[in-house]
């Protein structure tokens, strides 16, 4: 792993969190949709973006405060907010929206002439103990593969949850380690 790009991307997730601060219980994430080669920004995916602009004028500004869309080379990333809650993790529905209207405009842009036509992948990441982070890919679509929305809502809710739970359970254990040390030296 490059050291400079998980500098780069825990300074973008701290960001993200001051920009609106974490409420009680949530918990940040990224959810990166990219091309498996080449590029997918405006310069060579005008069509996807215009449909992508399109979708994000029609979210309330309410909704839009949840959630941060940046710009790369490689394709969008969507920081976002995710609720811990007993049953599992929350994602807010715009999001998970936002992230389904991507894979359909990028499959619709080629559909246009946008190039390169290479298949996406959509990726979540978390930042967790400090200086390391968790990824998983979520799954690898081609630009003429079937779109299963509820498919790809169940897949990122679900590795959403085990990001979650992976960082939660780290977390519990140090926590657990250093009750037993304030234990042993009590």
């Amino acid at each position: 792993m490059d050291p400079d790009w998980a500098i780069d991307f825990r300074a973008r997730m701290l960001a993200f969190e001051s920009q609106r601060p974490p409420r009680k219980g949530d918990v940040s994430a990224s959810l990166k949709v990219r091309v498996t080669s080449g590029c997918f920004h405006r310069e060579h995916s005008p069509h996807a973006y215009e449909l992508i602009d399109r979708h994000l004028a029609s979210v309330p500004p309410s909704q839009r405060s949840e959630f941060a869309l940046i710009e790369h080379e490689s394709g969008p990333e969507l920081l976002v907010y995710l609720a811990l809650v007993t049953a599992g993790v929350t994602l807010a529905k715009s999001a998970i929206d936002l992230v389904i209207a991507i894979i359909n405009a990028r499959a619709e842009g080629v559909k246009q002439g946008d190039r390169p036509d290479y298949p996406v992948e959509v990726i979540v990441r978390r930042v967790c103990d400090g200086d390391k982070f968790v990824e998983e890919t979520v799954l690898r679509l081609g630009h003429d593969d079937p779109i299963n929305l509820s498919d790809i809502e169940a897949r990122v809710n679900a590795a959403l949850k085990k990001l979650t739970a992976t960082n939660t359970a780290k977390t519990d254990k140090k926590q657990l380690k250093g009750t037993r040390r304030k234990r042993r030296t009590s």
